[in-house]
């Protein structure tokens, strides 16, 4: 366990999560939960022979600026509705740790988000005037050497890759306002969180 995540007394499982029925045998869990506009709250939580257990609870969040919704496509400033994988872990500053692969990123760390593209969806290493897709942030591709994303986990959504449907939604640092459908929390509790997971943690994202 680390700084900022405590777990709770056994006799403080929760029953059943409202994820529950849709995370599988998942044992490590962030719940992302609307709580109106813009902003959320998160509880992380793990699963032992006892039961569900919240081991942060409370943490403030900021979600989409238009909010959540089931589905979602590029420019609707969205957060996405649903059970989603947690793929990787990137960030401008060093590894803080963790069980996720992580990647620092720098000024040639882009996620490809032209829809016209072969690699639609994924982070690519290219130096700017060299890389195959376009780079305008009129496309969607982000740089990813900005200050909101010194710490940052991947969330699996749209893994097909189907152009217009999405793509960059991360959990990552808040700068204090609205996303553009990422989930935002304070960096040093994403640090926490960020050593504490392990692969086949999922985030559940709902209203």
């Amino acid at each position: 366990m680390v700084v900022g995540l405590t777990a709770a007394p056994s006799a403080r499982a929760e029953l059943t999560p409202w994820f529950a029925p849709s995370v599988g045998n998942a044992t490590q869990v962030i719940s992302v939960v609307g709580v109106g506009g813009s902003k959320a709250k998160v509880d992380v939580y793990q699963r032992s022979a006892a039961g569900w257990q919240a081991v942060a609870a409370g943490i403030p969040a900021y979600v989409g600026a238009a909010g959540m919704a089931p589905e979602t496509h590029d420019g609707q400033m969205l957060t996405p509705m649903g059970v989603f994988t947690l793929d990787f872990a990137f960030g401008t500053a060093p590894n803080p740790g963790g069980g996720l692969q992580y990647v620092q990123v720098g000024p040639d760390h882009w996620w490809d988000g032209d829809m016209k593209s072969a690699t639609y969806n994924t982070m690519q290493v290219c130096k700017k005037a060299q890389c195959p897709f376009d780079t305008n942030p009129s496309s969607g591709t982000e740089n990813l050497q900005i200050s909101q994303y010194k710490h940052a986990v991947v969330m699996g959504v749209n893994k097909q890759r189907v152009p217009g449907n999405g793509g960059a939604f991360f959990l990552h640092g808040t700068d204090g306002g609205p996303t553009a459908g990422c989930v935002a929390i304070d960096d040093e509790t994403l640090v926490g969180i960020m050593k504490w997971l392990r692969p086949g943690a999922l985030i559940a994202v709902s209203q």
